[in-house]
């Protein structure tokens, strides 16, 4: 997986709490880092939570899926790049976890965003007004 241009980027550090006794990331936690990625990914393209919701709409993950490579450690400083794969019917966003403190990928991710009406009614395809901020 290449990050290309324009993927979003954020640069965290491993906080003591997300570690286990060993001092690794716990492999939970690194779905919470997937998701401060894409949430700036979406906030940049206009579409935070409140602009979501002024819209009339929810975005829920339906899927996601995730590949350790290597760990990250305590301390250690990481990159978590999100960019959007597919905005048709459902929004695909891939990831690249990249540990700068080693230059070792740690993960790569993949998840996929639905849309529902305010009221919790799926929405068959992402919504006109949610794809026209998605799209360049």
């Amino acid at each position: 997986m290449r990050v290309p241009e324009g993927a979003v980027a954020v640069e965290l550090t491993v906080p003591f709490h997300d570690v286990d006794g060993l001092h690794i990331v716990w492999h939970g936690h690194y779905v919470k880092y997937l998701e401060i990625a894409r949430m700036e990914l979406l906030r940049r393209l206009g579409l935070d939570i409140p602009q979501i919701r002024e819209l009339g709409f929810r975005m829920l993950i339906a899927e996601s899926h995730l590949r350790h490579v290597s760990p990250l450690f305590y301390g250690d400083r990481f990159r978590v790049s999100a960019w959007l794969a597919e905005i048709e019917a459902r929004i695909d966003t891939e990831y690249e976890v990249f540990n700068l403190t080693t230059g070792r990928r740690a993960a790569t991710a993949r998840s996929v965003l639905v849309t529902t009406t305010a009221e919790g009614k799926l929405c068959i395809g992402t919504p006109g007004p949610i794809l026209e901020r998605l799209r360049p």
